[in-house]
């Protein structure tokens, strides 16, 4: 692997102004769970998820350094990306605040095959991660998961842009060929 030296910038882009260009560019809406060795779950809201490969199939999620949820997918191994439909908004919200029992306010059960947290009333798909790598990037983790299986329905998804909840209405999940299990 090449390093490339990272060279200090002259300045930088205050956090508000980085934080309102990033509101400028809408994306969809997921929450990552986990669950602790002892079972507790844990889950936050993340916009920042993309495809990495295809063969073998990688995503990555970027969660705060500080998150309950990177340490417990940290210490077992695992995860589950539960992309939110467009009823979800109310499980964002929670999963987005400091709440200290997020589980207690949505409805969830456990994935069917890894027994991961699954927002089965919130969320439309989720895949069942393997923690593949990571990498830490300023006051981030980048986190690559080795998706194992996916569970999806159609459904219209929830995007969050211009620091704003909205569903895109024209555009549904069509029907594909996905394994569709629910809890």
């Amino acid at each position: 692997m090449v390093r490339v030296a990272r060279p200090e910038p002259r300045e930088t882009a205050s956090p508000d102004a980085f934080r309102s260009l990033m509101s400028l560019f809408p994306s969809g809406v997921a929450v990552v769970t986990a669950r602790e060795a002892g079972g507790t779950p844990r889950g936050v809201t993340c916009t920042s998820l993309a495809s990495v490969s295809l063969e073998p199939p990688l995503l990555l999620v970027c969660l705060h350094a500080r998150s309950g949820t990177l340490a417990a997918l940290r210490r077992t191994g695992a995860f589950a990306v539960n992309l939110l439909h467009h009823r979800g908004r109310g499980a964002a919200e929670v999963f987005a605040s400091p709440v200290a029992d997020r589980f207690a306010e949505v409805e969830w059960a456990p994935s069917p095959e890894d027994g991961l947290p699954w927002l089965s009333r919130h969320a439309h798909a989720v895949a069942e991660c393997a923690v593949w790598d990571s990498r830490s990037a300023g006051d981030h983790v980048v986190v690559f998961g080795s998706v194992r299986r996916v569970h999806a329905d159609p459904a219209t998804p929830l995007l969050y842009g211009g620091r704003q909840y909205r569903s895109w209405a024209q555009a549904t999940v069509p029907d594909q060929r996905i394994e569709r299990t629910r809890p």
